[in-house]
């Protein structure tokens, strides 16, 4: 008796099984397909965090930037920031090493910020330490504006 209820229960099992399945696949939302197009893709994830490199710091702030087609994510102000990298070809040195315009404190209170993602088609993993957030403000532009 004992193997014909445990048949019977693994039976049950697979029936269930299946329709739980087959539930998931009605329901389970159609997943739309982006196209191609014209561009090569440029999606971001931007951070800034407090610490002195990317593996301690800890994250306050991430948002997210698209540059093509169109700008968008959840940046303050995605059109400037895409502009910007646009300016400097994806360069983010080029953002970060930006000219002083103001002094700032010698005070060490470390700021990283690193972009993650996809620039024009190309893989982008980026991290730069500033000493503290004056020097983080000072004249770099909207990319790490946030």
């Amino acid at each position: 008796m004992r193997y014909i209820t445990g048949a019977v229960a693994l039976g049950a099992a697979l029936v269930l099984g299946g329709l739980a399945t087959s539930a998931q696949a009605v329901a389970a939302p159609a997943q739309s397909g982006r196209s191609s197009g014209l561009y090569a893709p440029s999606e971001l994830v931007l951070t800034v965090g407090q610490g002195a490199s990317r593996a301690t710091a800890t994250v306050q702030r991430a948002v997210s930037l698209s540059c093509m087609p169109k700008a968008g994510g959840s940046h303050p102000n995605p059109i400037a920031a895409c502009d910007q990298l646009r300016t400097v070809a994806g360069d983010f040195n080029a953002v970060t090493a930006a000219p002083s315009q103001r002094l700032c404190t010698k005070e060490w209170a470390p700021i990283v910020v690193t972009a993650d993602g996809v620039w024009q088609g190309k893989r982008v993993s980026y991290s730069y330490t500033f000493a503290n957030p004056c020097a983080m403000t000072d004249g770099r532009g909207s990319v790490f504006d946030f």
